[in-house]
């Protein structure tokens, strides 16, 4: 009975995760009908390709420059509905990087600051290690994506604000040579 109940555990596993953890669905892009037209791009929108792998590409050439390569590409999603970004559970935000899983843009995050501004997350999962990237001061996972990606808007709103400003005093002691360094310090 034991081994019935935990085969039945471990085959609706997946499908739970599939339905209840919305972001979960990066990993299987394909099964919510998005077309996938590479390995690191897909979207809902395929007359948008072109625009979609023009912000890929100039996002990864900026991170590579401002902050160091990229080991591993991700998967970006560029929805280009509503739907399509809340079958991912964006709400509101312009993008969400899962880990070193994916990204998903939202409809209003095609613009290159904030790819790249997701890019720099994938980036900070792969340097500092997911998990340790969640447990680090949000002045520095946040401020940091703020500050580098060259967001335009003068002023954003609080914490976020804040966060540019202090990881920007601190940037300004550490520099690129040693930022990844001295924010595993921290």
């Amino acid at each position: 009975m034991l081994k019935r109940l935990l085969l039945v555990v471990m085959l609706c596993t997946p499908l739970a995760a599939w339905a209840l953890l919305k972001p979960v669905r990066v990993v299987a892009p394909e099964w919510a009908g998005l077309s996938c037209v590479t390995d690191t791009l897909c979207t809902d929108d395929v007359s948008r390709t072109l625009e979609a792998a023009a912000l890929y590409d100039e996002a990864l050439t900026f991170v590579d420059v401002a902050l160091g390569a990229i080991d591993n590409k991700p998967r970006v999603i560029f929805c280009g509905s509503d739907a399509c970004s809340e079958s991912f559970g964006l709400g509101r935000r312009a993008g969400m990087t899962i880990g070193t899983f994916g990204i998903v843009i939202n409809t209003r995050g095609w613009k290159p600051f904030y790819v790249r501004h997701e890019l720099i997350h994938h980036l900070q999962n792969e340097r500092l290690g997911m998990f340790v990237a969640w447990t680090k001061p949000e002045w520095l996972v946040e401020g940091m994506a703020y500050a580098l990606s060259e967001d335009p808007r003068q002023k954003l709103s609080e914490p976020f604000q804040q966060y540019r400003s202090e990881f920007e005093n601190w940037y300004a002691t550490v520099g690129k040579e040693r930022i990844w360094s001295e924010a595993g310090k921290l």
